[in-house]
């Protein structure tokens, strides 16, 4: 009998020590049980209708016409890169060069890796808002670099200066930063951003921002950190065309930044995806320029079912944390005298047929977001309408 070899790799497990707390990600277990249960998705944010025709038919135009079937241009093609400074100068009174200072990426999630994996060195600290994206998590572990949450709390969920001052040590490195904040809503203020300019040039720090829900805010409005006093030369914004023209599947996101910046994340770019979505960034260049009427009512589109769904929440039991910004709400269950988000949001299929996000994963610290959870209203009227139907069976 021939003897048993060695399992592969011997002992040593399989992933990367750096990964070994990151398994399936949330949004993958709700949306399988969302299939399995048939149940109303509200967990992961993504729409359930296309964006506008003429864009969509600017992709096939592009197909058809050749344009962008083979490998784009490294840092992505010149009529994107063009139409990215020109939406920046439009919108925001911020000038780049398309040449030096913008990159395309594969969506805003490679942005943020590539960002992260060339700026940061081992054992780096990054002081990231909590809750945040989970990506951010993973990307600041893969570059071994250290995690330090900034939490904002309930009810307003607003950036404290003070802590945030006390959290910079000697091996701060980067500030992470995300407004339109996912899961929260929240949408930073001036003197918000004011604080942190202050403090990333008193310490010389780097910035990176995640913009990605830049123009889905409904109070206040959206200042990038880079049109501040002296944080162009330091900040790396980034962005899509995901959540303003709901084409998330086209992964379409790009970098702004200073030259040195840019080049810096190239040189890690290059070896994730290479170049990525051709035709579709031609589309998306001609989306950059649609009418300002556009960018009005995806605003007052998503306004209207952000006030449906969450008028539907608080009449279901729950406390509700209307938000500024984003297409998510994040709610309280222990007025339903529910304690673990996590349980009920796994119960919830079964209870009423509606699927969500938990935030607790979104925390280092569980406990501090054990009762929140996220719900993503960048849906239909119809199906937010049915949706809250169902929630009301949790106070009957």
């Amino acid at each position: 009998m021939a003897a048993m070899s060695a399992p592969a790799g011997g002992s040593r497990p399989f992933l990367n020590r750096r990964l070994a707390d990151f398994g399936t990600t949330i949004f993958a277990e709700m949306s399988a049980l969302a299939t399995a249960t048939g149940s109303i998705n509200l967990g992961q944010g993504f729409p359930d209708t296309d964006g506008p025709a003429e864009i969509a038919e600017a992709a096939v135009r592009a197909i058809r016409d050749g344009r962008g079937n083979q490998y784009p241009p490294g840092p992505g093609v010149p009529e994107l890169r063009l139409a990215i400074t020109e939406h920046q100068r439009r919108f925001y009174g911020l000038t780049y060069d398309p040449d030096t200072e913008v990159l395309v990426t594969a969506g805003a999630t490679e942005a943020i890796a590539a960002a992260l994996l060339a700026l940061l060195e081992p054992g780096d600290e990054v002081i990231a808002l909590e809750p945040y994206y989970d990506s951010y998590a993973a990307c600041i572990a893969m570059a071994g670099a250290v995690r330090v949450p900034l939490t904002l709390r309930a009810p307003d969920f607003r950036l404290d200066a003070d802590a945030l001052r006390a959290a910079v040590t000697p091996r701060t490195r980067l500030l992470l930063l995300n407004t339109p904040h996912n899961p929260t809503g929240t949408v930073l203020t001036p003197a918000e951003l004011a604080a942190v300019a202050e403090l990333a040039i008193e310490r010389d720090l780097l910035v990176v921002t995640d913009e990605v829900y830049e123009h889905l805010v409904f109070e206040g409005s959206h200042t990038p950190l880079a049109s501040l006093p002296g944080m162009r030369e330091r900040t790396v914004t980034i962005s899509s065309a995901g959540k303003t023209f709901s084409f998330t599947g086209w992964k379409v996101g790009w970098v702004t930044a200073p030259p040195a910046l840019v080049a810096a994340v190239r040189s890690t770019k290059q070896f994730l995806t290479y170049v990525s979505s051709g035709p579709f960034q031609h589309a998306i260049a001609e989306a950059l320029a649609l009418p300002d009427t556009f960018y009005e009512n995806l605003r007052a589109d998503h306004l209207a079912k952000r006030d449906l769904l969450a008028d539907g929440l608080a009449a279901a039991g729950f406390e509700v944390f209307r938000p500024q910004g984003t297409y998510f709400i994040t709610t309280d269950i222990t007025p339903l005298g529910e304690k673990d988000g996590l349980a009920f949001c796994r119960a919830l299929p079964t209870r009423c047929g509606v699927v969500a996000i938990p935030n607790q994963v979104f925390y280092d610290d569980r406990s501090a977001g054990a009762t929140q959870v996220r719900w993503a209203f960048c849906k239909r009227e119809g199906v937010l309408e049915e949706a809250v139907t169902r929630l009301k069976r949790l106070v009957v």
